[in-house]
C-alpha cells in the first residue's frame, strides 16, 4: 500500500449511511470489486490492496478482505444513492 492510499480499519463502519471512511476509500471499494469480478484471489486481493500477507495472518487478511468486499458490494447497490444526490465530496 502506497502512502497515498488512505489508513483501513479492520471493518469498514457498517450501517446504511454512507459515511467519510466510505468516501475516502472509494477507489479501494472499486477495486475490490473488480478483483472479485475478474475472479481474483481473494489472498493476492489482500496483499495487493491492504498490504497484508495470509500466508502471516490468514484470518485477519479474510477478515479484512471479506468485510470490505462487502461494503464494497453494498456502495454498488445502494450507497452510490447518496452519492449522486449529495456529490463528489469537496
Amino acid at each position: 500500500m502506497d502512502e497515498s492510499t488512505p489508513q483501513f480499519l479492520d471493518e469498514p463502519p457498517q450501517g446504511q449511511q454512507l459515511t467519510s471512511y466510505d468516501r475516502e476509500h472509494m477507489v479501494l471499494y472499486l477495486r475490490l470489486l473488480d478483483a472479485h469480478r475478474d475472479g481474483a484471489d481473494w489472498r493476492e486481493a489482500t496483499r495487493i490492496l491492504f498490504d497484508l500477507d495470509a500466508a502471516i495472518d490468514p484470518v485477519r487478511s479474510r477478515k479484512v478482505h471479506d468485510a470490505h468486499l462487502a461494503r464494497a458490494q453494498w456502495m454498488s447497490e445502494h450507497g452510490y444513492r447518496e452519492l449522486l444526490r449529495k456529490g463528489p465530496p469537496d
